[in-house]
């Protein structure tokens, strides 16, 4: 039994578009997320895409308003089953939901630490010692254009842009917090 050229054409041509639409796919997911993934890092992109555990901590700095890096979690809770976290990790890694300031956010001057409000805390596993965790620091400031995100042990931050006001209504909306410290 003879195969049939037209057919066998169609199925290479169809095999091809596929590709081709796979790659168009590929190209347009990577020119989404490139600025983020750049800004986060490959290991904290993969986590906040994708930890099994995640934790919003409520922040403190330990010296004032000085720039030691240092910070105390005052509260911390565990949001792994949170609604929206899905939207939340996606929305993280989109560079269209962050105002981004030149090519190099890392030369940002940096904030003081009584700035930073809460932390995104990604991890693979629940225990605390040991264990690799990305940390989205984030300040909120007072209204939501000057608001800011960072990642603990990286340089720079960036500006939250037109995902802040949102963000911060699913923080209290998700987080059991009275508003005492």
């Amino acid at each position: 039994m003879a195969r049939s050229t037209p057919g066998s054409m169609l199925v290479i041509g169809l095999l091809f578009l596929g590709l081709m639409a796979a790659g168009v796919g590929v190209w347009f997911q990577w020119q989404q997320t490139r600025r983020c993934l750049a800004f986060y890092g490959t290991r904290a992109t993969e986590q906040i895409s994708k930890s099994p555990f995640v934790e919003l901590w409520q922040l403190k700095p330990l010296s004032g308003s000085r720039h030691t890096g240092r910070l105390e979690a005052v509260r911390v809770e565990d949001i792994t089953e949170a609604k929206g976290l899905v939207h939340l990790r996606r929305g993280l890694v989109e560079d269209a939901n962050f105002r981004w300031v030149g090519k190099d956010n890392a030369k940002l001057v940096p904030l003081p630490d009584a700035a930073w409000d809460l932390a995104l805390v990604f991890s693979d596993t629940k225990q605390k010692t040991g264990v690799e965790q990305t940390v989205v620091v984030i300040d909120f400031v007072g209204n939501s254009e000057g608001a800011n995100l960072t990642v603990a042990g990286r340089p720079g931050r960036v500006a939250l842009g037109k995902m802040a006001k949102g963000l911060k209504t699913w923080v209290e909306s998700t987080a059991k917090w009275d508003g005492s410290n």
